[in-house]
């Protein structure tokens, strides 16, 4: 009898401490933010993830009366952001910004400082945006199948940049090559303004730039637009195609950035953030600065968006292991 009523004072206790630290959370969650949010973003300014992230911030920041500090960290495929916000206080005020590259990163990088799913929880999806095949009008190639009877001709010769290994950009690459059977060198680079740039003095072959990046380049006539990687064309290059136009099948590729937090962070400021995303990109603000940029606003639950990654970590697998990345 003894026992039982220890085991059920013990019980009590622990269900007390639960519904007390439930009610501290929401009544933080009422009053957050009370200081400026971190904003750690995984590439360098001026790449895809970093203007999305930056045109929903400011939106967020006059809607919630407090600044949005942006910390752009780029490196290794996004992985030194994700380390360092997977360590930061979970308390709320340090976010990662990432994109789709961060499904890639658990399966080629030995001894992340992190673990993807346990360390680092989906808070909102920002938006998504097609990349864009991209060449230097120096380059012989009209066309995306241009392109892959050259890589065809020359197994190895020609080479490929991206945004850094383990990236959105890379990962597109990669799934790109395997779909149109052909072999190239990678070269990474730190971010997308360097890729482009290498590729306009013809140093790289082709990129699979965020086209927010890159959209005015092709429209300058700086870079030449062969494909781009969504299913569905993008009204800012109407008459460009989609690889899946070009002929080869199982090329196409969405690159997302979502808004990530230390596993820890209670679930009500989680929810809280997570609607002021979904108010920021609803805003005509951000709508103007999305079409500009090519991009579509997501929208997704904390839940579903951690079920989306996994599910885009199956994928990323798939081809981290048949393209023998590492």
């Amino acid at each position: 009898m003894k026992k039982i009523m220890k085991h059920a004072h013990l019980l009590f206790q622990i269900t007390c401490i639960s519904i007390l630290s439930l009610v501290t959370a929401n009544a933080l969650a009422q009053t957050y933010p009370t200081k400026p949010i971190h904003f750690v973003i995984a590439f360098t300014a001026g790449s895809a993830t970093d203007i999305i992230a930056r045109a929903v911030g400011d939106v967020i920041s006059n809607n919630i009366g407090q600044p949005i500090i942006i910390e752009n960290k780029p490196g290794a495929g996004g992985t030194i952001a994700a380390g360092q916000v997977a360590k930061a206080d979970a308390d709320g005020y340090t976010f990662l910004v990432h994109s789709s590259g961060h499904a890639l990163n658990p399966f080629i990088y030995n001894n992340l400082p992190y673990d993807t799913l346990k360390d680092l929880k989906g808070v909102a999806t920002l938006g998504a945006t097609p990349n864009v095949l991209v060449v230097s009008p120096s380059k012989p190639w009209k066309t995306a199948a241009d392109l892959v009877a050259a890589a065809k001709a020359k197994p190895g010769d020609l080479n490929f940049a991206s945004a850094g290994i383990g990236s959105a950009t890379h990962l597109n690459a990669e799934k790109f090559n395997l779909a149109a059977n052909i072999e190239a060198l990678h070269v990474p680079y730190k971010g997308t303004p360097e890729a482009n740039s290498d590729v306009i003095g013809g140093r790289a072959d082709w990129f699979f730039s965020p086209l927010g990046s890159v959209v005015s380049l092709v429209q300058s006539g700086k870079l030449k637009a062969l494909a781009v990687s969504t299913p569905k064309r993008t009204p800012l290059l109407p008459n460009v195609p989609t690889t899946l136009e070009a002929g080869i099948a199982d090329s196409d590729y969405v690159l997302w950035v979502g808004l990530l937090a230390p596993s820890g962070v209670p679930a009500p400021i989680v929810k809280k953030m997570n609607d002021e995303v979904a108010k920021a990109l609803q805003s005509n603000e951000v709508k103007e600065r999305f079409a500009k940029l090519g991009a579509e606003p997501l929208i997704m639950s904390p839940d579903a968006f951690n079920t989306y990654i996994r599910n885009e970590m199956v994928v990323a697998y798939r081809i981290s292991k048949s393209a023998k990345l590492k």
